[in-house]
């Protein structure tokens, strides 16, 4: 857990108005020649009705192609379906064709293309592309690859192209790990502006390599619980704001997310480590605790989002500030803890989603965080769990019950390539 859309993708009417307004404060009247007063005609943008909204919204697509895959940088968008994969093929040649299709899918959809025909000629047919995203856009539509550290074991003659130090993370405090949500061989993360694009995107893929893979755990995430760049911090299912210290691009991308020669291989060059970790908060007992005590364990206000130190959400924290002898903001609450002035520092790139299951076993809601991070190597996020796991006030409140690192490679550089082609050559 952590210590908004793009400005060009939206149109906000308060800012639309509100920059109406400042023209036609500044500028609607000018004093003429001779001191007469004389109008002045701005012209106003004009005002983007909800449909037209909808549209520019649908219609946001982000390149497939590149140095870096994209759903990493990319501005998190509102969805998530995260599925893990084990590959039940039984030969390096079906793995191929598996990742070579679902390359050449993955750029097609996150174009808003179908992957093949959905209503074929002949009435005995069978769609390719089953149809429920027909006409909706990409809808920034990302879609992020990663291979876990079972795929490169002795079935596939991948054991050399295996990245150095790449496995399971250890045991640590604070789990109550279900063994039906942890690993994989293979993860999908599918981010878009609408849930059912990014459904239709993973169910389309599980299904175009039904006989070589299965799905092994799969969550669906809402609200976007960490921002990217120019968007507005979100929050929480506790109700606070997540993600206000993030990684923010740049230096930080180059030295705490893009892997570099460090993994002992090269098709991990530009690429990054994806931490997968299902949080259930226990929302019931959270609910019942004094505000107090609740802006204590995280070390900021809940309403602001401000540190305890300080009144607006991103001053920086001081956490020398003392009152009577005590620190103002606990050396044990969430944002002390992982603070990066705290731990060398270290820092990662949250970029989290709110899911709920319903209720529980014993009619309890069945909620919380679906984690994801990217780093440049799993040390950096088993360094912060450890400490939280042994620390943290929030541990209370929070269990640990779904877990996944994979290895994310580079982007493809063009059309006719495809992830892991390396391992094949």
């Amino acid at each position: 857990m952590s210590e908004s859309i793009p400005a060009a993708d939206t149109l906000s009417r308060r800012s639309f108005f509100n920059g109406t307004a400042a023209v036609a404060g500044a500028g609607g009247l000018v004093l003429g020649a001779g001191g007469a007063i004389a109008a002045t005609a701005a012209k106003a943008p004009a005002v983007l009705s909800d449909v037209e909204l909808m549209a520019q919204r649908a219609a946001l697509s982000y390149p497939f192609y590149g140095e870096h895959q994209a759903g990493i940088e990319t501005p998190p968008q509102d969805h998530l379906v995260f599925t893990a994969f084990d590959v039940t093929a039984l030969t390096a040649v079906e793995l191929q064709l598996v990742l070579a299709k679902w390359s050449a899918a993955m750029a097609e959809m996150t174009a808003g293309s179908p992957v093949g025909k959905i209503q074929p000629e002949r009435e005995q047919g069978i769609p390719v592309d089953t149809g429920e995203a027909t006409d909706m856009g990409p809808q920034g539509l990302t879609l992020t690859l990663g291979f876990g550290p079972s795929l490169f074991d002795e079935r596939f003659g991948l054991e050399k192209f295996k990245p150095l130090d790449f496995a399971d993370l250890p045991a640590m405090a604070g789990e109550s790990l279900n063994p039906a949500l942890m690993g994989g061989d293979l993860c999908i993360q599918a981010c878009a502006n609408d849930p059912q694009v990014a459904y239709h995107a993973v169910r389309n893929l599980a299904r175009m390599a039904r006989t070589a893979v299965r799905t092994k755990w799969t969550v669906l995430g809402f609200g976007r619980a960490s921002a990217g760049a120019a968007q507005s911090t979100p929050r929480n299912l506790m109700g606070f704001k997540d993600g206000t210290r993030n990684a923010s691009g740049g230096v930080d991308f180059d030295e705490h997310v893009w892997v570099g020669d460090e993994a002992g291989q090269p098709w991990m060059v530009g690429g990054s480590y994806l931490v997968a970790r299902k949080i259930h908060m226990l929302i019931e007992t959270w609910d019942e605790d004094p505000i107090g005590d609740q802006q204590s364990i995280f070390g900021r206000s809940k309403k602001e989002g401000a540190p305890l130190s300080g009144t607006l959400e991103h001053d920086v924290p001081d956490f020398h500030a003392t009152v009577d002898g005590t620190p103002v903001i606990a050396a044990d609450s969430h944002m002390a803890l992982a603070a990066h002035e705290n731990n060398n520092g270290l820092k990662i790139l949250r970029r989290g989603y709110n899911f709920t299951d319903g209720l529980d076993s014993v009619g309890r809601l069945d909620a919380g965080l679906m984690f994801l991070s990217f780093q440049k190597s799993p040390e950096q996020f088993i360094t912060l769990q450890r400490k939280l796991g042994s620390s943290d006030r929030l541990n209370e409140y929070i269990r640990h019950v779904g877990s996944g690192v994979f290895a994310v490679p580079a982007g493809i550089p063009a059309a006719g390539s495809y992830y892991g082609k390396e391992f094949f050559a």
